[in-house]
Formats: C-alpha cells, sequence, structure tokens
C-alpha cells in the first residue's frame, strides 16, 4: 500500500513537473517570436482618397513581431476638384437628351503605382479581436495614363440648299478649342470607353504615409483600416483640363485617402 501510494506520489509529481517544462517551453517559444504565428499574408485594398479612387493587392512578409514588409501594386483614377459636370440637354434637332459632361475636361488620368512599403506596430499585437495600432509608409513609381476625353460636338450643316445638325466625337484641338469649350456647341459625353487606343504615359514617383488600425492581428483573415496622406509627383504638367488664363494643370496631386484593407495570412 505504502509503494502504492508512492507511485501515485511520484507520478502525480513527475506529471507537474513535465506540465510545468512544456507550459515554459511554449512560454519561451512564445516570448522568443512574440507570438509570430503566421509568415505571409495577401490582401486587397480599396484606397478613397480626396480625388479619386484605386483598386490595389499588397503582398507582405513577417520579418519580426512589430514588423511587416510587402510589395503593392494598384490602379486608380485621378479627378481635378475644379471639374465642373453638365447636365444633359435635349436639342429639337435630336429630340434625345444627351449625357452630362465634365466642361473643360481634356483627358481622363488613371494611375498606376507600384511600392515597396514597410508597417510597424506601435502596440501589442491583439490576440484575438482586439485593435492594435500602427504606421504604414511606402513609396515607388507612378506612371500616369491620359485617356482624351470625348465630346460629342455639335456641327450645323448646309449642302445642297439644305441645312441640319449632326455630332461628331472629337477629343480637344486647337482646331476645335472654341467649340470645345462653348456649352451652346456640346451634346454631351461621347462615352467611357471611347480614347482608350490612344492611352499616353507619363512617369513619375509617389510615397504615402498612413496610421493604421487592424482587428484581431493573429486572425487568419486580415481586416485593416488606414488613413493617410499621399503624394503623386511626375515629370510634367499633368492635362487633365484645358489650360486657360484662369486654369493651370499642375505635375503634382497630394490627397488624403481612407484605406480597406482585407486580406489572408499563412506560413
Amino acid at each position: 500500500m505504502v509503494y502504492k501510494h508512492l507511485l501515485i506520489f511520484v507520478t502525480s509529481l513527475f506529471s507537474t513537473i513535465l506540465i510545468g517544462q512544456v507550459e515554459q517551453v511554449e512560454y519561451q517559444y512564445s516570448n522568443d517570436l512574440k507570438g509570430i504565428i503566421y509568415r505571409k499574408e495577401f490582401s486587397v485594398d480599396l484606397r478613397i482618397h480626396t480625388n479619386g479612387f484605386a483598386l490595389g493587392v499588397s503582398i507582405g512578409k513577417f520579418p519580426t513581431y512589430y514588423k511587416t514588409n510587402y510589395y503593392h501594386l494598384e490602379l486608380g483614377l485621378m479627378c481635378d476638384p475644379r471639374e465642373q459636370t453638365q447636365s444633359g440637354i435635349i436639342l429639337p434637332a435630336f429630340q434625345v437628351l444627351s449625357d452630362s459632361y465634365k466642361y473643360g475636361k481634356q483627358n481622363s488620368l488613371f494611375m498606376l503605382r507600384g511600392s515597396i512599403g514597410t508597417k510597424r506596430y506601435l502596440t501589442e499585437k491583439a490576440r484575438r479581436k482586439g485593435i492594435s495600432v500602427g504606421y504604414d509608409y511606402s513609396f515607388g513609381p507612378s506612371i500616369a495614363m491620359l485617356k482624351p476625353y470625348y465630346l460629342d460636338l455639335i456641327y450645323h450643316i448646309e449642302e445642297n440648299g439644305q441645312s441640319y445638325d449632326e455630332t461628331r466625337a472629337e477629343k480637344y484641338s486647337e482646331a476645335n478649342a472654341q467649340k470645345f469649350l462653348d456649352s451652346s456647341q456640346i451634346f454631351g459625353h461621347s462615352g467611357f470607353g471611347k480614347g482608350f487606343s490612344e492611352l499616353s504615359i507619363v512617369p513619375g514617383v509617389q510615397a504615402m504615409c498612413s496610421l493604421f488600425f487592424s482587428v484581431g492581428s493573429y486572425d487568419k483573415y486580415l481586416k485593416s483600416l488606414e488613413v493617410g496622406l499621399m503624394a503623386d509627383v511626375y515629370f510634367q504638367k499633368i492635362p487633365i483640363l484645358v489650360e486657360t488664363s484662369s486654369v493651370s494643370n499642375k505635375p503634382y496631386f497630394i490627397n488624403l485617402f481612407l484605406n480597406l484593407q482585407l486580406g489572408k495570412r499563412s506560413n
């Protein structure tokens, strides 16, 4: 009986010591790696900024617990805050309502941005559903893609003793400058698809910095919201609007942005 009780006591003591050692190893592992469970992440970004929006993807790696290095690629649309939308009109000769259009707009601007960036956490990563806070910065090339903006211009035709009106889809040029800027001679926008075969490219650089809020940093799924500042600078003026004595284009764009990031982490 004594041996039985002694065996139970020794077994219990050994089990307690073993469990303690396992817990200590797990604690040291967690302490050394600071909770790193995943090594990579992939995300989709929806960025809404002061004068447009962009969609992008990011691929990141975690070299340390508090740091994420990533590559980012996005395509976006940039507008000029001075753009003025004119409502459609009905002309007796056509008896249809024209499309609305942007008065004085010369080109639509699309931006392709590539970035190398880093995210750093300022607070301890939340284990489950808590919110961790950090900052993010990135930089890289920015390619401005200009698509000519087409308008349906009204032409009064007289031939064979008859007169009639017709519309012609035209982009801005010195030859039609007066008509292009005369709202009484514009029937409307020619359509979004017009002009893609005439894209022109202007190279530049860009940079972003932001403060981000990440939900559940240990979760398999990434959920983050960023608020920040972005800047695009090009090597020449970007002609979004027709330049006049009162309107001048610029080679840079500075915007505040809000970015929603959703993705997935993996080992």
